[in-house]
């Protein structure tokens, strides 16, 4: 099934830790996947760690409103407000409006089956 949400934003970027901090940054990271996950808007919340130690996010939200809602949240502004103590250098985020629907995960095709 898709989902048409003619204004679905997608937020997506890099957070590289500084050494010290990598363990609780990922801990701290992985525990806000879940919740944000049942949030009212989000449409999918995904935290990956490359293999040079930066974290990637990729979040995708119903709407603008959706993605203010979540940011506005008390214990998220905490988290964004220490963020920078925790980090090298500045967040690289972006943020953009598809302009393809999102599709639901369980109805996707599988990996090696999309026609050419």
């Amino acid at each position: 099934m898709t989902t048409q949400t003619p204004n679905s934003l997608a937020l997506y970027g890099f957070l590289r830790p500084r050494p010290e901090y990598a363990d609780e940054l990922r801990r701290t990271l992985s525990d806000l996947v879940e919740p944000t996950r049942r949030e009212p808007g989000n449409l999918a919340y995904h935290l990956h760690e490359q293999e040079d130690g930066r974290f990637f996010l990729y979040e995708v939200w119903r709407s603008r409103e959706d993605l203010d809602r979540h940011n506005a949240l008390p214990a998220l502004r905490a988290f964004l407000d220490n963020l920078p103590a925790f980090l090298e250098g500045s967040p690289e985020v972006y943020a953009d409006t598809m302009i393809s629907p999102y599709a639901d995960s369980a109805e996707s095709a599988p990996l090696g089956t999309v026609p050419v």
